[in-house]
């Protein structure tokens, strides 16, 4: 059946070739587009796999201003889709440029039809690969834990702890980004349980919170006289970790005098400490954090290149809760169930009004920001249930406002944030679920085997 064949967008001008290309790709469900308004109309209706594009197309058929546009609009609505760009037009630099701006590959003109069907049939390899790994990114699972003691529902979330997972018994560095109360610690401390070194020490110092003066102290250690009150010899975190983890948490407010002595113990793997003579060996692993931007203290000389490079021998980005849909209410219910028993039992769960508050929250201060409001009002509550008030947030609800390609894209996706957060307030209660959402328990069976979502 024709629907069932993938999607193959054709963007040429040459009528000629358009009737030869459509006939060479009998096994695709061929689209044919000659200009850029055709082009991007066809990739909005029928979100073709593959597309193979003509750079010279009119008003430009010898130039390539027309073609690096259809490129550049298909990246920025659909980035998945594979571009095969062709160009008899100065090819080379041509190549360069789509590649550049995320083209699959390259062909030159004249067109050989045997050439540009293994490229098609290697891009639509490649997209199906990928979209396999999409779909299994997206299934939640029973376990709505993590790396131990992380609480999530969200694909973005488990991505994440998939990363760390991997690099956890290797001895790199690495740098975790994100904002303020996202979880970074949480991360870290998991990369050390899943490491070789959980038998070792799992040291934390936030650089933000101690005096630039003592912080090298904090760090290094210090010898028996080495300043005016050093009346004993102090190990340094650095030291005290030995073995095992030092997280670094806010790195980015390390001075840059004490950058080059950190530098030094990364390089050489030993220290020194204030007043000190001789070195000592520390086998640390070290994983640090920051919510700046390091690359522009770098342009700023504010923070060393060279360190960022040692640091960050893997980056992982973390996202905000606000990226992680439906989490909020997953880990409220987890700081409730933890606060209720330690400082209110009568508290057994949550007000509709709270829910959909907590779905409605952008949360700024992200999940600390979270905990904190849970935990107030699970001292201040006077009833069995935690309202809105009880949270100081507004009742509320997603307004769904996402950009998407198209009305059916748009839809996919709000129903699977939809579906996730109707899960996770009722966690995973299939019969009420349905009732959140106002549909008959088969039409949610229906959702969750076409989303290929899991309660």
């Amino acid at each position: 059946m024709a629907s069932e064949k993938p999607k193959l967008l054709i963007v040429e001008d040459d009528e000629g070739l358009q009737a030869q290309l459509k006939w060479a790709y009998e096994d695709f469900d061929v689209v044919i587009a000659g200009t850029r308004e055709a082009a991007l109309a066809a990739l909005r209706a029928e979100e073709p796999t593959v597309v193979t594009l003509d750079l010279g197309l009119p008003p430009d058929p010898d130039g390539t201003t027309e073609g690096f546009a259809v490129l550049d609009a298909i990246m920025a609505m659909k980035p998945d889709t594979k571009v095969i760009v062709a160009s008899g037009h100065g090819a080379r630099e041509s190549a360069l440029q789509a590649i550049e701006r995320g083209a699959y590959d390259f062909y030159q003109k004249p067109v050989d039809i045997d050439t540009l069907g293994l490229i098609v049939e290697r891009a639509l390899s490649l997209h199906r690969i990928e979209e396999e790994n999409r779909r299994l990114a997206e299934k939640v699972g029973e376990d709505k834990t993590v790396l131990g003691s992380m609480v999530t529902a969200a694909p973005e979330m488990a991505k994440v702890a998939r990363t760390i997972e991997r690099v956890a018994p290797t001895n790199v560095s690495v740098m975790l980004l994100g904002a303020s109360g996202t979880g970074k610690e949480l991360l870290a401390k998991g990369l050390h349980e899943a490491s070789d070194r959980r038998k070792g020490a799992f040291i934390a110092i936030n650089c933000a919170a101690i005096p630039e003066n003592l912080l090298e102290s904090e760090l290094f250690g210090h010898e028996k006289g080495a300043f005016t009150g050093a009346v004993k010899t102090n190990e340094g975190k650095i030291e005290l970790a030995d073995g095992g983890t030092l997280f670094l948490d806010e790195v980015g407010d390390i001075p840059l005098p004490l950058q080059v002595k950190l530098l030094r113990f990364l390089q050489e793997r030993t220290i020194e400490r204030i007043g000190g003579r001789k070195p000592i060996a520390v086998d640390t692993r070290i994983v640090c954090a920051t919510h700046q931007d390091l690359e522009a203290m770098i342009g700023e000389g504010t923070f060393r290149e060279d360190l960022f490079y040692r640091l960050a021998e893997i980056v992982v980005k973390v996202p905000t809760l606000a990226e992680r849909p439906g989490d909020a209410v997953l880990l409220a219910k987890t700081f409730l169930g933890k606060f209720a028993q330690e400082m209110n039992p009568q508290v057994k769960g949550f007000a509709p009004d709270a829910l959909a508050a907590i779905d409605g929250w952008g949360w700024p201060g992200n999940v600390r920001e979270l905990e904190n409001r849970v935990k107030r009002a699970v001292i201040m509550a006077d009833g069995k249930l935690i309202t809105a008030d009880d949270l100081d947030l507004a009742s509320g609800d997603d307004d769904g406002s996402d950009l998407a390609l198209n009305l059916k894209t748009a839809r996919e996706q709000a129903d699977r944030r939809m579906i996730r957060q109707a899960l996770a307030r009722s966690e995973g209660n299939i019969s009420n679920t349905a009732k959140l959402l106002g549909i008959s328990r088969p039409t949610l069976y229906d959702l969750l085997k076409q989303y290929d979502l899991h309660a």
